[in-house]
């Protein structure tokens, strides 16, 4: 049980569409499957000891339960904290830009993601998607041409550097490309999990209402850029558009804010 968000320890799964993978189980009872040896290194050298949390201070008869649990959130996110560090030293010797996508479900990040595809002309690109399951999104990404990986995260409701920085080894990034990470639809959990990206990007569709902001603060305060998206469709939502983009420069006034509609020239802001 992550005692940072609530999510149970799922199954992780990352799915190349180059065959199968192959799970494997933790001492935690975290599952999560591989193409590859463990004792890789991408310039991020990876263990698996990061998923042996110490647990034993949980089991203790003594003591204060929230202590207990305060401390075991500080060890997940520092354990987190260290692979996204390897991960972001490797994308910058590389000089990779990349991108976390963070919303609610059904903003449009898939959507966004095509449509840029689309449009980035010879510019390389990779893509590593997040869901708790299917491959849909990756495979909507790869009808682009483009390649991407899948990571399933079970029960878990965000991804973590750990994960992504295998996706990262399978994809085989190009120097001076742009990885994007479509985290998994949730507004609060993914907002404290670092994965090494060098920018973080939240969508809010018009559709989900003015006061998203302000009902999820983590997730837009830590955002370089927000993105509005759908805007062709708020004169006919219930919507208060001065409203929505005040809330988001309440919460954070250092954001860059981008209005995009996948309609006519409505992405240009954002590419």
């Amino acid at each position: 049980m992550c005692t940072t968000c609530g999510c149970g320890p799922g199954e992780i799964k990352i799915e190349t569409g180059k065959g199968h993978a192959h799970p494997h189980t933790h001492a935690d009872g975290t599952s999560h499957a591989h193409h590859h040896d463990h004792e890789h290194d991408h310039g991020r050298g990876h263990s698996h000891d990061h998923h042996h949390h110490d647990h034993s201070h949980a089991h203790h008869q003594h003591g204060d339960v929230s202590t207990r649990t305060v401390q075991l959130e500080r060890d997940i996110l520092a354990k987190n904290q260290r692979f996204a560090d390897k991960n972001r030293a490797f994308l910058r010797k590389n000089q990779i830009l990349s991108l976390n996508l963070m919303s609610s479900p059904g903003s449009g990040k898939t959507t966004l993601l095509v449509e840029t595809l689309k449009r980035m002309g010879e510019t390389p690109a990779s893509v590593i998607e997040g869901d708790q399951q299917t491959s849909n999104d990756a495979e909507r990404i790869r009808a682009t041409g483009r390649p991407a990986i899948q990571i399933n995260t079970g029960k878990g409701c965000h991804l973590e550097a750990h994960a992504v920085g295998h996706a990262m080894e399978h994809l085989d990034l190009a120097p001076r490309s742009i990885l994007f990470i479509e985290n998994v639809g949730n507004l609060v959990c993914p907002a404290a999990f670092d994965l090494g990206e060098a920018k973080r990007v939240v969508l809010l569709s018009v559709t989900e209402g003015e006061d998203k902001p302000i009902k999820y603060p983590d997730m837009f305060a830590i955002a370089d850029v927000v993105v509005l998206t759908k805007v062709d469709l708020a004169p006919h939502v219930d919507l208060d558009m001065e409203a929505l983009r005040a809330n988001v420069k309440r919460i954070n006034p250092r954001a860059t804010l981008l209005e995009t509609s996948i309609r006519g020239e409505g992405l240009k802001p954002w590419l």
